[in-house]
């Protein structure tokens, strides 16, 4: 399927939305205490800010592996975005994926309050990224018209 500049940045937009409800959610939680599902929340907010920013590239991942290796090739090796928020977002597959599927609570305050944190950064720094290549793709369709 070939994706126009205008359809990229609707999907663009329809899941950074999503991972603005989603940090949303994860911080409702996080009030309640309810430490696992903040986690999943931060993570799945992230997820889909990662995804925002790679259909403006033309790419959407099927894993959660491919969104890590995707964003790493196109945004992260290339340094459009800094290192720090593919750790970050490492982490909180890691943190997600113990919360998910883990036996033992092993996430506490501090470790969602820190998902939290990361999810907030990784979201901010991609949407202001993901702006300016919006912006690119927007000129570049112009000069076409």
């Amino acid at each position: 399927m070939i994706l126009y500049a205008k359809d990229k940045a609707e999907l663009s937009n329809t899941r950074m939305e999503k991972a603005r409800e989603f940090l949303s959610d994860a911080r409702a939680t996080f009030s309640d205490k309810r430490y696992r599902t903040s986690v999943n929340r931060a993570y799945y907010a992230s997820l889909n800010a990662v995804r925002a920013i790679l259909i403006l590239e033309g790419v959407n991942p099927e894993t959660h592996e491919g969104a890590v290796t995707l964003l790493s090739l196109r945004f992260i090796k290339p340094g459009i975005l800094p290192v720090d928020i593919i750790k970050k977002f490492k982490i909180l597959l890691s943190r997600r994926t113990d919360v998910d599927y883990g036996d033992f609570d092993t996430i506490d305050a501090n470790d969602a309050e820190d998902s939290l944190k990361d999810a907030e950064e990784i979201i901010l720094t991609i949407d202001s990224e993901r702006k300016k290549i919006m912006a690119e793709l927007n000129e570049a369709e112009k000069k076409i018209n």
